[in-house]
């Protein structure tokens, strides 16, 4: 929850969300609203073309300078940066020190939620999840735009 202005002893709460945010999308959408809700500062990070060729095997659609132009424009959005990491983490809180990683609950129960959560724990970190969009996703939009382009 969002800590309440001037409350004594509070401080704000960084929420951290990465992504591909590649083709842009409603389920992209809920998952930033549900975010800032949830923290007082919301940085998003918007991975790399090379790191998201690596785990996923394919490049994304939309280039990151043009992801990070879209992330930019959110008025959800406090900060955007360039996420070079795959999935761990750590090297992102280390730049950032952020309170609370959001994911899709795609990654809840998963052996690499698992390592996610633990190593999060070990810095003080919280992975909250949130329900992934069904209906619309990236992988049916480049499905639809690979059938139909």
């Amino acid at each position: 929850m969002r800590t309440p202005a001037g409350e004594p002893g509070s401080r704000p709460t960084t929420g951290y969300v990465p992504g591909a945010w590649d083709l842009f999308h409603v389920g992209h959408l809920n998952i930033l609203r549900r975010a800032r809700q949830s923290c007082d500062e919301l940085v998003v990070g918007a991975v790399t073309d090379e790191v998201l060729a690596a785990t996923k095997g394919r490049r994304p659609v939309i280039p990151l300078v043009e992801r990070l132009e879209i992330l930019e424009s959110l008025s959800l959005v406090d900060r955007v940066v360039v996420d070079d990491c795959t999935s761990d983490k750590m090297p992102m809180w280390q730049r950032l020190h952020f309170d609370v990683l959001f994911k899709g609950d795609d990654w809840r129960g998963t052996p690499k939620g698992a390592v996610l959560e633990a190593s999060m724990a070990a810095v003080g970190a919280r992975v909250v999840y949130f329900p992934y969009t069904h209906g619309t996703t990236s992988t049916l939009l480049r499905q639809f735009i690979e059938t139909n382009g």
